[in-house]
């Protein structure tokens, strides 16, 4: 017998409100426009240049085998920096643009409902090569990074905002990856939040697998103080917030 304080939650893990909504009524059955693929850079923010997927040559190749063998979630890094090539990889296998196809839709390295991809990529750097520390938030369609902010004492603020889990301020670079969950409504109505749950696990998912090729480790992080997170990586909390957290270092 369920206990009746969790019936729904449970709910929100079932696909019945599909039955229940009036798909209609979306903006894309209204003719809407879809919402923008990534959110735009501020003007003038300074912007750095990645190195393309093309442009890693023999980085990241092992079995697909083997990454998926290795795979754990590992919370000890090494103090090793990470290379921009070895950031562009991660970044590349978890929200990689590989082809825009019309107005507000992209195929990425990564599967989402309906092509709707409603993550952004913040990254608080602590220890990559060329890079000054502080946070930066990833342009895909450019493969890009454009400077957010560079706080004070960021690893003291990252532990925080994780509830006390220090690993997280050890890495290399800790990926914060927000939702705008407009991106998914606009196609699909109130279905878009449990999608938009599942679609994060894809993401996570590449992180830990592209991780396992080139000698890094990660570990998905699902507990932390969403206003501070959010507040952190410099989103309204509202129409963009934090969904999940994943560091990575060398292992």
């Amino acid at each position: 017998m369920a206990d009746k304080r969790y019936e729904k939650y449970r709910y929100f893990l079932k696909d019945s409100i599909r039955q229940e909504v009036d798909f209609s009524q979306t903006g894309q059955k209204r003719g809407a426009p879809p919402p923008p693929i990534v959110k735009p850079p501020p003007q003038g923010a300074k912007r750095v240049k990645l190195p393309g997927p093309d442009e890693l040559g023999s980085l990241g190749e092992i079995s697909l085998a083997e990454a998926i063998g290795n795979r754990q979630s590992r919370r000890n890094f090494k103090e090793n920096s990470l290379s921009l090539d070895e950031l562009s990889w991660l970044l590349w296998a978890t929200q990689g643009i590989k082809r825009v196809v019309g107005e507000g839709t992209a195929f990425r390295t990564v599967p989402s409902a309906g092509c709707r991809h409603t993550f952004e990529t913040y990254l608080c750097v602590f220890n990559i090569i060329g890079l000054v520390g502080g946070i930066y938030r990833f342009l895909p369609v450019e493969h890009e990074l454009v400077e957010v902010s560079h706080p004070d004492q960021l690893e003291q603020l990252l532990a925080v905002a994780t509830l006390g889990q220090h690993f997280a301020a050890r890495s290399a670079v800790t990926f914060a990856w927000t939702t705008i969950p407009e991106r998914m409504e606009w196609r699909y109505g109130e279905v878009a939040h449990k999608v938009i749950a599942v679609d994060a696990g894809h993401v996570c998912q590449n992180l830990y697998l592209a991780c396992e090729a080139i000698g890094c480790g990660t570990c998905a992080i699902g507990a932390y103080h969403q206003e501070a997170m959010d507040a952190l990586v410099g989103v309204d909390g509202e129409d963009e917030f934090t969904i999940y957290i994943a560091p990575v270092g060398k292992v």
